[in-house]
């Protein structure tokens, strides 16, 4: 039975013990996940990771035909090649055909990618308890090691950093590995002739947007408008920021509507509350800001939040529906807005 730590990943990833196996990759940070299983694929398949030995499935395509699976596993490569085989979304319907596989896998890897999966998932306990398998969890990144990670591309590139370069870099990223890996990539290139970086530097190329995305949906949300709405989410989606930090900003934007309210209901002009909150909303949002306060009522502002409340429990349930969880709820709120 082998049940990485976080910690062992990546010391498991430099030297793999297996030459046959089951590998499962997963956990909350989906960028994380594709790093890692991307490197599995790289040390078995090559480099280039295109030979004729990796065949790449969706968990979708095992659903619906799980001998698939044992097929492609067991299938010989024309060219000697070690046979891998990646699953993105692998899910339960995995399950039954790997417990038939880890008996005989015909010196085949097979490299899973899957979402936060308890300790009783049915696919993580059979990979935890098979000799031949390996489960490498992937949690988001901590300040430690996004510093470790910043430093270590800078030194690999031969950059030269000013000393407040990767705090700097550090305070502008979220903890999504995708996220981050393409913002230390930018850098990179950018310091490609000068190989030297400085704060500025961080702050002009890097500097955050998601603030104003997150603000655009909570406006669009809070007014009714549901064209802006899916143009926002679209946005943030495209852009890697996660399903649970949006009903966060979400959660936090009709928060502080409530605050306010409770103040406008207490016979204060919605302009004058607006005028001594601390910090003042940016002026380019004060015209929503108003039109939110005198749309919502506290006990629409009460119900508002528990819908989200909801939403973000069933979304930790269902990592994998967390996107269309999060559409939903917002589209309901948005309506809402507008029937006032």
């Amino acid at each position: 039975m082998t049940a990485l730590k976080a910690h062992e990943v990546e010391r498991f990833l430099k030297r793999p013990d297996l030459d046959a196996g089951i590998l499962l990759v997963y956990g909350p940070d989906t960028g994380l996940v594709r790093e890692t299983a991307q490197r599995l694929v790289r040390h078995y398949a090559g480099a280039e990771s295109d030979g004729m030995g990796l065949v790449t499935l969706d968990g979708g395509e095992i659903d619906s035909d799980p001998g698939r699976l044992l097929v492609e596993a067991r299938t010989s490569s024309l060219f000697g090649e070690k046979r891998v085989v990646r699953v993105r979304n692998a899910g339960k319907g995995s399950v039954v055909p790997l417990g038939e596989l880890a008996s005989d896998l015909s010196g085949a890897i097979v490299v899973l990618e899957a979402g936060n999966l308890t300790p009783r998932d049915a696919l993580r306990a059979l990979v935890e308890g098979a000799r031949t398998g390996r489960a490498l969890p992937c949690y988001a990144d901590s300040d430690e090691t996004i510093l470790r990670l910043i430093n270590e591309s800078f030194a690999a590139a031969g950059i030269r950093a000013e000393p407040d370069v990767a705090a700097t870099l550090r305070d502008q990223l979220g903890n999504d590995r995708e996220v981050t890996r393409r913002e230390i990539e930018k850098l990179v290139l950018y310091a490609d002739q000068s190989k030297s970086l400085t704060r500025d530097d961080v702050l002009t190329l890097c500097a955050d947007n998601t603030a104003l995305v997150l603000d655009e949906i909570a406006d669009a949300i809070g007014t009714g408008h549901a064209e802006r709405l899916d143009l926002g989410l679209s946005r943030a989606l495209a852009a890697t920021i996660n399903p649970q930090q949006l009903l966060a900003s979400v959660m936090l934007h009709f928060a502080q509507l409530r605050r306010w309210r409770t103040v406008v209901d207490s016979g204060v002009g919605v302009r004058d509350v607006l005028d001594g909150a601390r910090p003042k909303p940016h002026f380019s949002r004060r015209s929503a800001m108003e039109q939110q306060l005198r749309l919502w009522s506290d006990a629409s502002l009460a119900l508002a939040m528990a819908r989200l409340h909801d939403a973000t429990g069933e979304s930790r349930k269902n990592y994998g529906r967390s996107e269309t969880v999060v559409r939903r709820v917002f589209l309901a709120l948005a309506t809402m807005a507008a029937q006032h």
